[in-house]
């Protein structure tokens, strides 16, 4: 019986992966892939390994979670090296703890290949730091939708009162009552928010403006899925960035930009 791999594949970019996930890749038989896979990834796989889409839209999945579990058990119980290639980090949303507890009840070796994940990679490319001495010392990643048959309410008063920067993944759809929630919960009306739709691509679309706000400016920008979405002081960063930019360029004066 041979190994499976559970590989994140970093946030899209395919220049953010891991030597290592790589290294896996190249030394595949079969390879479990998801929908934000950068598919060039793929090119550094063997002619002879077989590739199976298992990639999972809003409201659609390709294949469902029980039988991508099959498919891993079923090509390691065939002495076949199998890589699970998910996008971002394995452990972060992605379902790779479920995977690993299904081989590990089929007594099927699995090591974890941590990736780079989009809740910090899509701000950083978007010039918006997660944390920032200044403007924010702690940071929470947040799923945007419970899964189904998920009742628990997430406890927005308890990240409003105590976190700095919320960074919310696949809440795009959820978004006017994400920015309600908040609000409910005394986040402040002009509180920054982002929104980076396909984050470290070269598609990537950043939109900016505040809680108050951002649902308009989004329906007008018609920004979709895959994206994340940022909320706290850290987003001004961005601004203040692209301000220090123009300056740079000898646009305005230097004077005119708050230290």
């Amino acid at each position: 019986m041979s190994k499976v791999y559970l590989v994140g594949a970093g946030p899209g970019d395919p220049d953010l992966i891991t030597l290592k996930a790589v290294k896996c890749i190249q030394q595949a038989d079969v390879i479990l892939y998801d929908r934000l896979v950068n598919e060039q990834l793929l090119g550094e796989a063997s002619s002879d390994a077989d590739l199976i889409f298992c990639g999972k839209h809003p409201k659609f999945h390709t294949l469902k979670q029980k039988t991508i579990n099959y498919l891993l058990v079923k090509y390691a119980k065939q002495d076949k090296t199998v890589i699970r290639l998910k996008g971002g980090d394995p452990f972060v949303f992605g379902r790779g703890a479920e995977e690993v507890e299904a081989l590990a009840k089929h007594g099927i070796s699995c090591e974890v290949v941590p990736g780079i994940t989009s809740g910090i990679a899509v701000p950083a490319y978007a010039d918006i730091p997660v944390t920032h001495r200044d403007m924010g010392s702690s940071f929470a990643v947040i799923a945007g939708h419970r899964s189904k048959g998920n009742h628990k309410e997430i406890d927005w008063k308890s990240l409003v009162d105590n976190i700095d920067t919320l960074v919310i993944y696949m809440g795009i759809s959820n978004l006017p009552q994400i920015c309600e929630q908040l609000m409910k919960n005394k986040k402040r009306l002009d509180s920054p928010v982002a929104i980076i739709q396909e984050g470290t691509t070269e598609h990537q679309r950043v939109i900016t403006g505040t809680l108050a706000n951002i649902v308009h400016l989004t329906e007008q920008s018609g920004v979709s899925n895959p994206a994340i979405i940022v909320v706290g002081e850290v987003v001004r960063f961005r601004d203040r960035l692209q301000q220090l930019k123009v300056m740079n360029q000898g646009m305005i004066d230097p004077s005119a930009i708050e230290a």
